[in-house]
């Protein structure tokens, strides 16, 4: 059998498990033979690990109007250095993403890049208001796998009713930002022991499970309405989970068989609000780094299956803008590029974590949430693929980035893991020089 490229000797992970070593065949997009063959490209993988591409379901590419921060063409090549072929970029950019033809040209500049697929979220309000939906079937059309109003809070429970029977309707989820704004105030890291002595305004975590009580309450509202028509996937996402509370509050209503998923990002399984004693605001970010206690409970989470997968809340701003104080500095941290070697580094390799469900919260979780079918390493499967290894250690240098924001609150952490090459439908658009 010949193919383009063979991938000799790699160990190969996915979502179900780990299968061994295989010789894998890559041709026509997808995957030939785990068996060898021909091929005029062969890559000796041994002592490396394939996988499926990495799927995150959250990122911010700024684009349109912030490409200061971040732009299509960094944003993409980042992934792909991260392992990541597929990318929901979220709508808060300038202007918002909250109508087709947006869209479309999100989705038309993207495969033009040719780097990680682009699957653009869209917004559930106009302008992400809170008061008028957007056009859910025209967005869907266009392209958008997602709607959200990504940063605000939806105040309004009733849009948010109207919004999550609308999006089931064509087959979209709707994540949320899940804060109550009137217990966030003007918060600026976690409420406690931490907050009061440096005399900063705090965030309690609070704020964050009060929210998700409520939207799960609108969701068992929505869900009696559809009766016999909720969509597969779901019906609503919760972003960026920050608290023990909150998780314990999702998997409630998951054993209640509640339509709803969530998802965690690296920050909040690495960092905690100690890391703000040097009143760095790289530490930045919303919602905020918790405690130690939080950090265990969501790795727990993760392991078992409350959270569905991980997204990364990729963040970029601007150098002069991470650099204001802390009260002024924007939210955000950048972490494409280092969000797979840091969780295999930190939770496999120091916890002892098991791999395959790490791989599956990278791959198979993202998936499902958003309908789309798991990606196994089998003949015939789609060839979006990441080789990484698991030996060699390296520290991370920001200034390597292909992120416009060339910092990291893990600048200089020593991560194994790193990406080595990335396929998308067999084509290569990342190798490691």
């Amino acid at each position: 059998m010949k193919g383009d490229v063979l991938i000799k000797n790699a160990k190969l992970v996915d979502g179900r498990g780990v299968h061994g070593t295989a010789d894998v065949l890559i041709g026509e997009g997808r995957i030939l033979s785990l068996s060898g063959g021909e091929a005029p490209t062969v890559l000796d993988a041994t002592g490396m690990i394939l996988s499926p591409g990495f799927f995150d379901p959250h990122a911010h590419l700024r684009e349109p109007g912030q490409e200061v921060k971040e732009d299509l063409q960094s944003g993409l090549t980042a992934a792909a250095r991260g392992g990541y072929t597929d990318i929901v970029s979220m709508p808060n950019t300038t202007p918002v993403v909250d109508n087709a033809e947006i869209v479309a040209a999100l989705k038309k500049k993207a495969a033009q890049i040719r780097q990680a697929r682009l699957h653009p979220a869209a917004a559930l309000t106009q302008g992400q208001e809170g008061k008028v939906l957007s056009e859910a079937h025209q967005l869907q059309a266009a392209g958008a796998v997602m709607l959200t109003d990504d940063g605000k809070t939806n105040e309004d429970a009733g849009v948010l009713a109207q919004g999550l029977l609308y999006a089931a309707s064509w087959g979209l989820v709707v994540s949320v930002h899940a804060e109550d704004a009137g217990l966030r105030r003007n918060g600026v890291m976690n409420e406690g022991s931490v907050s009061f002595r440096l005399g900063l305004p705090g965030n309690t975590g609070y704020a964050e499970s009060a929210r998700i009580a409520r939207d799960l309450e609108v969701v068992r509202y929505v869900r009696d309405r559809l009766a016999n028509s909720v969509p597969a996937q779901g019906l609503l996402h919760i972003q960026h989970l920050s608290t023990k509370r909150g998780l314990e509050l999702i998997r409630q209503a998951k054993q209640e068989g509640l339509p709803v998923t969530t998802e965690v990002g690296p920050h909040h399984l690495t960092l905690t609000d100690e890391a703000l004693n040097g009143l760095n605001p790289i530490y930045k970010v919303a919602p905020p780094l918790r405690t130690q206690s939080d950090v265990e409970a969501l790795i727990e989470g993760l392991l078992d299956g409350s959270i569905d997968c991980i997204g990364t809340d990729h963040a970029p701003h601007t150098q002069d803008e991470k650099e204001l104080d802390l009260l002024r500095a924007p939210f955000g941290i950048p972490s494409l590029e280092v969000c797979w070697p840091l969780l295999y580094t930190e939770l496999v390799e120091k916890r002892g974590f098991p791999l395959a469900v790490l791989v599956a919260r990278f791959t198979d979780g993202p998936r499902r949430i958003l309908g789309f079918p798991p990606l196994h390493l089998e003949e015939g499967a789609e060839a979006s693929l990441v080789l990484w290894d698991p030996h060699s250690q390296r520290p991370v240098e920001p200034q390597t980035f292909a992120s416009k924001a060339k910092f990291s609150p893990w600048a200089g952490w020593q991560l194994k893991g790193w990406p080595v090459c990335t396929w998308v439908e067999g084509r290569r658009v990342f190798a490691l020089e």
